[in-house]
């Protein structure tokens, strides 16, 4: 079975037009977009996803962000999709992402870093279930899915 994985498209990418092209970059590489939910979160929520950091200096600053504009929360599906998106993603801070990364190609910023993706599948799937219920994951196949992975995938 593929591997799922969470990316939320963060208030500073969705304020700079960026939406459109982080999505075209995981398309363009075959991932599969499952669910998706244009929202704005509570910090309460923004809490509960970024729980395994309460306590750190960045925490506050972080949820804080993470409420203060709409956000774009998708599931993407693919094998190994968990690390695939991080390389996709880059560096946690823009200036230190490599160019042809989403973070390196948009980002500048330590704080605003344009994208959230899981880290392990034990994130994903905790994640996964804070913003989507299982009804809400469409399982369906590629129209090109025999043209990404070869017969020995």
């Amino acid at each position: 079975m593929a591997e799922r994985t969470l990316i939320i498209i963060k208030p500073d990418a969705i304020q700079r037009h960026l939406a459109g092209e982080i999505i075209s970059r995981f398309e363009k590489k075959g991932v599969k977009l499952v669910a998706a939910k244009f929202m704005q979160i509570s910090e309460e929520l923004a809490g509960q996803l970024y729980s395994v950091h309460r306590g750190k200096a960045f925490f506050e600053g972080v949820v804080k962000y993470l409420a203060s504009a709409p956000l774009l929360v998708m599931v993407w599906e693919a094998e190994g999709v968990i690390d695939m998106a991080r390389r996709m993603m880059g560096a946690t801070f823009g200036y230190e992402a490599e160019a042809g990364t989403i973070r390196g190609d948009f980002g500048c910023s330590r704080g605003y870093n344009l994208v959230h993706g899981s880290d392990s599948p034990e994130s994903a799937g905790r994640e996964i279930k804070l913003f989507f219920s299982a009804d809400e994951i469409v399982d369906y196949t590629l129209a090109d899915a025999d043209w990404l992975y070869g017969k020995n995938d």
